[in-house]
């Protein structure tokens, strides 16, 4: 058995759990998002409209494995981007849609009153500029998606 030294540890940089971090390379990090947040609103507008996209595949060619997997590899998407372009509501709105089509079964029995449900929360909340669950609408917005989810996942 060859044992291979563990060299993270130097790649991190020091001694100690995690290493130092640089302070410096921190603030590069930080100044360069913040550079691009003027174009966060363009391309959390380009997912919406590309998990819109998806929805209209639906409508045209059915509920078929390819349309569902793409409407939900676009939720997915939004999920992972939401908070990072500014919008923590649409994460968690996207991840109920997550929920309710993450695999082959339920995207087959997935209500699409409730996929549109989400979507179009996803179209408000951008709309309306509700940012966070904090906001009571979308607080509720998402807590009742989550609780129509649960129930057709039941």
């Amino acid at each position: 058995m060859i044992q291979v030294p563990n060299t993270l540890r130097l790649k991190v940089a020091g001694s100690g759990r995690l290493g130092a971090l640089d302070p410096a390379a921190i603030a590069k990090a930080e100044a360069a998002l913040k550079s691009l947040s003027g174009n966060f609103a363009q391309w959390l507008q380009d997912e919406i409209t590309k998990l819109e996209t998806a929805r209209q595949a639906i409508r045209t060619d059915g509920v078929t494995i390819q349309t569902m997997e793409s409407l939900y590899i676009r939720a997915h998407d939004l999920k992972g981007l939401g908070t990072t372009y500014g919008f923590p509501l649409i994460t968690r709105i996207a991840a109920s849609l997550c929920v309710l089509t993450d695999d082959e079964e339920k995207r087959a029995r997935a209500p699409m009153a409730l996929v549109d449900a989400h979507i179009d929360a996803i179209r408000a909340a951008v709309r309306d500029d509700i940012k966070t669950d904090e906001h009571p609408v979308g607080r509720a917005l998402a807590e009742e998606l989550e609780v129509r989810v649960t129930a057709a996942m039941a």
